[in-house]
């Protein structure tokens, strides 16, 4: 079993350093990886786990999921029993101070040479000092620090590098395919940089957006959105990606889209949503304020059905060079007499009727309420009594 050694260097004021033999391994033009065997137990030296969070301001930090503490027992409590085996490497993203001392010049068929990883480490630092970070293997790091072993050799794959866009590429493409929370990974891809698997990289430009909604100091759903970082939002993050995602691909701000490279004119789109749930949270201040449980404007059934309105007015709006928050609440304004947020009964334009707290956040409920709003939006600004026309979901 290869061993790990510690080389101290304390003269000087020099941290202490931590040798490990290692692999380095080329994998493409510009890709290198490191692979190592070290006791888990010594590996919250050099490595934690960067949990995702806003600082100050407002700016993405971190990347990991929050600990399954379930899972950690029961990991730790395998890892106490005999012949535990972890097969699995975990993979580690270590900073520019971690280098590679080869032993050996690569030749040019070859793929990878021995050498020597240098890791320095200081048990004075905090987490945030520490040069590694744990981008898979978060539980069962955490198990083997916990469990009552005296040492358990971990297999790890590591990279090198001071961009944190590329660690958390690397989180998402390693948990794309386990169990990872949605609203992490919505909110980690604005971030992420690299190549992305096709439906990820589609939701990447809305998930910006959304991350502008919830952060900018003009945006009527500052800090309102429920997300890793935000959890005491009461607007469900996947509720305004689907708002935006259907207003990019046919709605009002398709005009700003640019489809060559999936971004857009970004301050247009966010001045034109902003406005408009600025005009919703004036024309209904009292539903607005309310959570979903309380009011049917924040559930995701009134957040999506009201971006097909939004759509729908600013088509008018355009029309006659009104594209601002006056003209946005004149035309909402329509509506008023026929919204059953927070009480009552919906007289749908098909006939039925529905107690207000019981729409639902489905696509069968989210066609007939927007189908509803459509309709009588359309024959308040015409002056007929009601419109004919159905929209049909995807």
């Amino acid at each position: 079993m290869t061993r790990t050694t510690s080389r101290q260097r304390k003269s000087n004021g020099a941290a202490a350093e931590i040798r490990i033999p290692a692999l380095e391994v080329q994998q493409g033009p510009n890709r290198t990886l490191y692979t190592f065997a070290i006791d888990g137990k010594q590996l919250p030296r050099v490595a934690t786990v960067s949990r995702v969070r806003r600082g100050e301001d407002a700016h993405l930090q971190g990347y990991q999921r929050p600990a399954a503490l379930a899972h950690i027992n029961a990991i730790r409590r395998y890892i106490e029993s005999p012949d535990a085996m972890l097969p699995n490497a975990l993979v580690v993203a270590f900073d520019k101070r971690v280098t590679f001392e080869s032993s050996e010049r690569r030749s040019p068929k070859a793929y990878s040479r021995p050498g020597t990883l240098v890791i320095p480490v200081d048990d004075a630092w905090e987490d945030a000092d520490k040069p590694g970070w744990i981008v898979d293997g978060q539980q069962r790091s955490s198990a083997i620090r916990d469990a009552e072993v005296q040492q358990f050799p971990v297999c790890v794959t590591a990279f090198i590098t001071d961009d944190e866009s590329q660690q958390r590429s690397q989180f998402i493409l390693v948990n794309n395919t386990k169990p990872l929370p949605k609203g992490l990974i919505h909110e980690l891809l604005p971030t992420a940089a690299g190549e992305l698997p096709p439906q990820l990289q589609a939701r990447r430009y809305p998930a910006m957006l959304l991350e502008r909604l919830n952060h900018d100091a003009d945006s009527p759903m500052r800090h309102r959105i429920q997300t890793p970082t935000m959890p005491e939002g009461v607007i469900k993050d996947n509720s305004v990606l689907r708002m935006l995602e259907n207003s990019l691909t046919d709605g009002a701000l398709h005009q700003y889209r640019n489809v060559h490279n999936g971004g857009g004119r970004t301050e247009d789109m966010l001045v034109l949503v902003k406005t408009f749930w600025t005009a919703v949270s004036t024309v209904f201040a009292d539903a607005w304020a309310l959570p979903p449980r309380k009011s049917r404007l924040t559930h995701g059934v009134g957040i999506i059905s009201l971006s097909f309105v939004m759509d729908a007015i600013a088509d008018v709006l355009l029309e006659k060079d009104e594209l601002d928050l006056d003209g946005f609440v004149s035309e909402l304004s329509r509506l008023d007499e026929v919204c059953h947020w927070t009480s009552g009964v919906w007289e749908m334009s098909d006939g039925t009727q529905r107690k207000w707290n019981d729409l639902q956040n489905t696509p069968k409920d989210i066609q007939l309420l927007t189908n509803h709003l459509l309709g009588e939006y359309r024959a308040r600004a015409s002056g007929k009594r009601r419109g004919s026309r159905q929209l049909r979901l995807a």
